[in-house]
């Protein structure tokens, strides 16, 4: 299958994970290369856990099934943690970027994580501060970016501009941009 990069992405109804993932995925389209993005869901109702996969790979991928041994592990709500066991299946020397408040080496020694790379980022602070509203999809977009790169930044900040200004207008779209941004540099590692 050739170099296939797996994510699996944690969160909650409303948050924008599936969004999240297929931004990703139309990203990597733009540099040729594969992907795939689909959500897993049981009951759609907001708030319900959900999970969202994304594969990317510069051959065509073979594989239609779950993301069960990611490469990395999003998780865009700090709640799930001690509820959902997201860091199962993660490839030894993977990542896992977490939206919470907490430091990677809290989290890293709260989860009993040793397989990889821990990143946290506050993503919740973040939309609030430049969206307006607790959807932190794109600044963990931007911190997956940093911890683990498969696509080009500008790529992505081009994606997020045609997606969101699409639906919901320009303003929206350079608050999602600046989100994304913000988190990129905002991401700490353990």
């Amino acid at each position: 299958m050739g170099d296939v990069t797996e994510i699996r992405w944690h969160g909650r109804g409303g948050q924008g994970a599936v969004t999240a993932s297929e931004i990703l995925a139309e990203a990597a389209l733009e540099e040729g290369k594969y992907f795939q993005a689909f959500p897993d869901y049981g009951p759609e109702r907001m708030g319900a856990p959900i999970r969202a996969y994304t594969r990317i790979s510069s051959s065509p991928i073979r594989q239609h099934c779950q993301v069960t041994d990611p490469d990395a592990v999003v998780v865009l709500d700090p709640t799930l943690i001690g509820v959902v066991d997201f860091t199962e299946g993660i490839k030894e020397g993977g990542v896992l970027v977490v939206n919470t408040v907490a430091s990677p080496a809290e989290l890293k020694t709260q989860l009993e994580f040793d397989r990889g790379k821990v990143f946290t980022v506050d993503a919740t602070r973040i939309a609030l501060d430049t969206i307006g509203r607790n959807i932190p999809n794109t600044p963990m977009i931007g911190a997956l970016l940093k911890a683990l790169e498969m696509v080009s930044k500008e790529g992505v900040r081009e994606e997020i501009r045609k997606r969101m200004e699409a639906r919901v207008g320009k303003k929206m779209a350079e608050a999602n941009i600046k989100a994304f941004e913000q988190a990129y540099n905002e991401v700490a590692e353990a």
